[in-house]
C-alpha cells in the first residue's frame, strides 16, 4: 500500500508538471476516439462477407457517422456470373460511412480479384 501511496505521488506530481504548451488541443478537440489495428467485419446487402482492416481509425466529435481510416486493407466478394468472386483491396486511406454503409477508398487504391482483374485507382467507393 505505501508503494502505491508513494506512485500515485510521483504520478500526480508529473501531471501537474505537465506545460500546457506540449498538449496538442486540436488533437483532442477534433478526435473522439482513436484506435490501432482497427478491424470492421460484417456482411453487404447481398450477404456477402467482408472485411476491413485498418492501421489505425479516428472519429470527430462532430461528425459521428465517419470514421477515418489509414493504410486500409481487406477482401470483399461479390457474385458474378454465379460465380463467388474475392476482390483484395487495399489503399492509403479512407472513409467508412456508417450512415450510408460505403466506404471510399483514397489514394492508391489496388484491387486485385480472385478471376483476375485489377484496378488501380485514387479513389473507390464500395457499397456495402
Amino acid at each position: 500500500m505505501i508503494v502505491a501511496l508513494i506512485a500515485g505521488t510521483i504520478f500526480t506530481k508529473q501531471l501537474l508538471w505537465t506545460p500546457i504548451s506540449a498538449i496538442n488541443m486540436t488533437d483532442i478537440v477534433s478526435n473522439q476516439f482513436k484506435m490501432s489495428g482497427a478491424f470492421f467485419v460484417g456482411t453487404d446487402t447481398k450477404g456477402e462477407p467482408f472485411k476491413i482492416k485498418a492501421e489505425s481509425a479516428r472519429q470527430e466529435y462532430d461528425n459521428p457517422n465517419i470514421i477515418f481510416l489509414d493504410k486500409i486493407s481487406g477482401t470483399t466478394n461479390r457474385i458474378s456470373n454465379d460465380k463467388k468472386i474475392t476482390d483484395n483491396i487495399s489503399a492509403n486511406s479512407g472513409r467508412y460511412d456508417r450512415k450510408d454503409k460505403t466506404i471510399t477508398l483514397i489514394d492508391n487504391v489496388r484491387i486485385d480479384s480472385s478471376n483476375g482483374d485489377k484496378v488501380r485507382t485514387n479513389e473507390m467507393v464500395i457499397k456495402l
